[in-house]
C-alpha cells in the first residue's frame, strides 16, 4: 500500500467522478483506475461502488475512510515538517481568504509578499469561513484569513488588523444627506449576503437585527450589493477596503455613528509545523496595511462620492 493510492481514493470520493479526479491529480484516468484497484486486492475490499453516472464509496470504505484521511494527513506532515527543517520559508502554502476580503486584500499584498518571501509559493483559495476552516483542519490549507474567532485549541489564530464598516448608500438615498449615519437607520432597506457569509451577520448586528431582513435580495457577493445600492434598491454596510469600488460603482460612503468594525486574523493548526511561513505571512500583511489605518477616519477616498441632495 502506498499513500498515493490513498490520496486517489480520497480525489475520487471528493469528486465523485473518475475523470475529474485523474485531474485534480495529475494523472491519466487509466492509471487512476489501476491504482485504486491495486488498492482494493491489497486491503481485500471494494472501496467504490460503480456505475455509469456516478461512482460512490462503499459501506467498507465508509469504515476505513477516516483511517486513510488520517494517514494521508499523517504523511503530509512528515513532508512539511521535513520541509521546515530545511527552509520554512520555501515551497507550497495554501492560503484560505473569505470572499469579502480576497478581492480587496489580495491584489495589495500579493506583489510586497512575492518581493519579502521570493520563494514561498502562495496558493490562495477563496471560500466561506466554514468551508475554510474545514479545509484547514483536513490539512488541505496551511493557513486562513478570516473576520471571526477561531474555536477550539487545535487552531491558533493572530490578529492582522481592524477594518471600519462603512455606510453605502445610493446617492438620491435621504441619508446620503447626514455626514454620519446611525446603524439602526439602515434597518428598513438594509441589503445583506447571503447565509454563510460572516459578513452578514456582523452586518444585522451592526444594525440591531437579529434575524432575516424584509428585503427580497440575498446576494453571493459584495460586489452584487453595492451595484444593487448603486441602482437605489436599498443601503448596505461594507468594510472599508472595498470603499474605493464602491465609489467607482457610484456608492456613496459614510461612516457609522458607533465606528463598528470587525478583526481581520489569520488562523492556522497548532501542529503545523512552518509557523514561521505563517508569521511571515502575516508581518508582511501587516506592514502593508500599516498605512491604511483603517481604525480611524483615513480610508482611502471615504468622502469622494458626493449625495445628490
Amino acid at each position: 500500500m502506498n499513500i498515493s493510492n490513498l490520496r486517489y481514493l480520497l480525489a475520487i470520493i471528493e469528486h465523485g467522478h473518475f475523470g475529474r479526479a485523474a485531474e485534480a491529480c495529475g494523472v491519466s484516468q487509466p492509471t487512476l483506475s489501476v491504482q485504486v484497484r491495486k488498492l482494493e486486492d491489497t486491503l481485500g475490499i471494494t472501496l467504490l461502488e460503480r456505475n455509469s453516472r456516478m461512482v460512490v464509496p462503499t459501506v467498507a470504505c465508509e469504515r476505513v475512510l477516516a483511517h486513510i484521511r488520517a494517514t494521508v494527513m499523517e504523511a503530509d506532515l512528515i513532508v512539511a515538517e521535513a520541509r521546515s527543517l530545511r527552509d520554512p520559508l520555501a515551497g507550497r502554502f495554501r492560503l484560505g481568504i473569505i470572499p469579502t476580503l480576497a478581492p480587496y486584500l489580495l491584489p495589495l499584498i500579493f506583489a510586497p509578499l512575492r518581493e519579502t518571501l521570493p520563494q514561498l509559493d502562495i496558493e490562495p483559495w477563496e471560500d466561506q469561513t466554514t468551508s475554510l476552516l474545514k479545509r484547514l483542519r483536513a490539512n488541505e490549507l496551511d493557513a486562513v484569513l478570516l473576520a471571526t474567532e477561531t474555536d477550539g485549541t487545535d487552531l491558533v489564530s493572530r490578529r492582522l488588523f481592524s477594518e471600519r464598516f462603512l455606510a453605502a448608500l445610493p446617492p438620491l438615498h435621504p441619508l446620503s444627506c447626514r455626514d454620519v449615519i446611525a446603524e439602526a437607520d439602515l434597518g428598513p432597506d438594509i441589503l445583506v449576503l447571503t447565509d454563510g457569509h460572516c459578513l452578514r451577520q456582523q452586518v444585522l448586528a451592526a444594525c440591531g437585527q437579529r434575524g432575516a431582513t424584509t428585503g427580497t435580495l440575498r446576494a453571493a457577493s459584495l460586489a452584487t450589493l453595492l451595484n444593487m445600492v448603486a441602482a437605489g434598491y436599498g443601503t448596505t454596510v461594507i468594510p472599508a477596503l472595498a470603499a474605493i469600488p464602491a465609489e467607482e460603482a457610484g456608492v456613496v460612503l459614510r461612516p457609522l455613528a458607533t465606528r463598528t468594525s470587525r478583526t481581520i486574523r489569520i488562523a492556522w493548526r497548532a501542529s503545523f509545523p512552518r509557523r514561521a511561513a505563517v508569521e511571515a505571512v502575516a508581518q508582511v500583511i501587516e506592514a502593508r496595511l500599516h498605512n491604511f489605518t483603517m481604525e480611524e477616519d483615513h480610508v482611502p477616498a471615504l468622502m469622494g462620492t458626493e449625495s445628490l441632495c
